[in-house]
Parts: C-alpha cells; sequence; structure tokens
C-alpha cells in the first residue's frame, strides 16, 4: 500500500524505505493472532462429504480434485471457455486471480474430469455449468420423486412458493455460496453421523469442516509427490515455484526413503 502511495506521490519515499526496514512478526512472540496454515483436505473426509451435497456442487468439488483449480475458477466455469479439440481440454477462465498482471491461465483437464464436465457443455456457449437455478430445480425433482403423499392431497409441487421471495438462486455460484454449500453438507453428515452412531450406543466420529480451497492444496500435494514440484507450479499457474510449497505438502516419504539407504 505504501509503495503505491509513494508511486502517486501521495506518500514520501523516506516512508516506505523505513518501513521496509521493519522486521515482519515472529511466531509466539506477540499478541497477534496466529491462524492454522491451510492444510490439504483428506481423501476419505470428501468421499464421506459427497453424498450430502447437491449433485451440481458434488460435480464442482470432483472436478476441482482432478484439476486443481481455484474454487472462483470452477464457479466462473462456461462451455465457451473450454478447448475440447484435444485429448486433454484446455480451459481458459474469462478472469482469474493474477489476470491484473498480465498473466494467461490455462487449466489442463484429463479424462477423469471430461467425464465429469461433459454433460454441462450441453448448454449455450456462454452461460455458467454450475448454475444455482439448476441445483434447486434438480433438488425440488429429486424431494418431488420420493414424495409419499399423493398429489390429490397436501401442498401440490410448486403452491408452497412464495410469490416474491428476497433471495432467489442465481446463474453461478460464488466463491462464497460454494463454500456454504460444503460447509452445509458436512454439517448434514455429521448430523447423519451423530444419529447412527446413538442408535448403536457409541461415539460418533465426525468429519472436520472443510473449504473448496482446501481441494487445491490436495491436488498441489498429489502431483508434487508423484511428479514433482515443477509439475505441481506449472498445473497450478504459479509464475514461481516457492508459491507452490505453500500449497503443496513436502513428501516425508523421500526423505525416509533416502535414510533407510544411507542413514
Amino acid at each position: 500500500m505504501f509503495k503505491w502511495g509513494v508511486a502517486q506521490e501521495l506518500v514520501p519515499e523516506s516512508v516506505y524505505r523505513a518501513l521496509a526496514c521493519v522486521p515482519g512478526l515472529r511466531k509466539g512472540r506477540t499478541q497477534a493472532p496466529e491462524p492454522e496454515p491451510v492444510r490439504p483436505v483428506a481423501e476419505d473426509v470428501v468421499d464421506a462429504t459427497l453424498p450430502h451435497l447437491p449433485e451440481v456442487v458434488a460435480d464442482m468439488v470432483r472436478l476441482q480434485r482432478f484439476t486443481g483449480c481455484r474454487p472462483a475458477e470452477v464457479c466462473l466455469l462456461r462451455p465457451m471457455d473450454v478447448d475440447t479439440s484435444g485429448d486433454v481440454w484446455l480451459y481458459r477462465p474469462e478472469s482469474h486471480k493474477t489476470d491484473y498482471r498480465g498473466r494467461e491461465r490455462i487449466i489442463a483437464i484429463g479424462p477423469k474430469g471430461q467425464d465429469v464436465l461433459r454433460p454441462y457443455l450441453l448448454r449455450p456457449a456462454e452461460s455458467y455449468c454450475f448454475s444455482p437455478r439448476d441445483s434447486e430445480r434438480k433438488r425440488l425433482a429429486l424431494r418431488h420423486e420420493k414424495r409419499q403423499v399423493p398429489l390429490g392431497y397436501g401442498n401440490r409441487p410448486g403452491s408452497n412458493r412464495k410469490r416474491k421471495p428476497k433471495r432467489t438462486p442465481g446463474d453461478c455460484y460464488t466463491p462464497h455460496s460454494y463454500y456454504y454449500a460444503v460447509r452445509r453438507a458436512v454439517d448434514l453428515a455429521n448430523r447423519a453421523r451423530t444419529k447412527e452412531a446413538a442408535e448403536a450406543g457409541t461415539e460418533p466420529e465426525l468429519l472436520p469442516r472443510w473449504s473448496p480451497n482446501r481441494l487445491r492444496h490436495s491436488a498441489a500435494t498429489a502431483i508434487r509427490k508423484r511428479f514433482g514440484l515443477e509439475a505441481a507450479q506449472v498445473t497450478l499457474g504459479h509464475a514461481q515455484a516457492d508459491v507452490t510449497q505453500v500449497y503443496a505438502e513436502r513428501d516425508l516419504s523421500l526423505a525416509v526413503e533416502v535414510m533407510r539407504k544411507i542413514g
């Protein structure tokens, strides 16, 4: 911020240079809050959450797992942004996190991701693939299929809806709505686990809450472990490898193997 102020001639250069000499806060030596670092989410936790997610959101999670893209990038995906001419599809987001720096972001989508995305490409090219409106329509259709009360009794489909609701489903998910959809699914899964444990007289094994951004960390860690740091860097779209190391956890098994041979 102060660097920008110097460039705009709003702050003396001496102020910026003086602030650059101030050391950063060190862990455990100040009263500043120290949040936990973002870690990859375990595969079994994601698998246990998927059945409780709406179908559209579940496919968003699956696509993120396979590609390592950002939550915002999966939310803004449109058919017109995907090049399907090759055996590996290339997705160029309309906008992305480093767009202001003039960097192009290209996300490769392999066979597993293609199987998830293919049904969503059968729509107008400029519309969003993952739409809350479609998700709500599917949810209501599924609830209607499970209806046990005959149609001649009780409420008819659509008769108990508000004429002017305060909120209506939008055209595309946002990172916030995507996050809360995952959080609600985790809560639903934990409720079901608590009920099953109570019936069995045991302690429930509850799932930890997780965010879609942690799927990116999981993909980065898996790619780094199998193909190396550079592969994780280009897949995640980082300009520098040190940024990738924040997302990709180090593989301790390599150090264990080295010590097994030379230690």
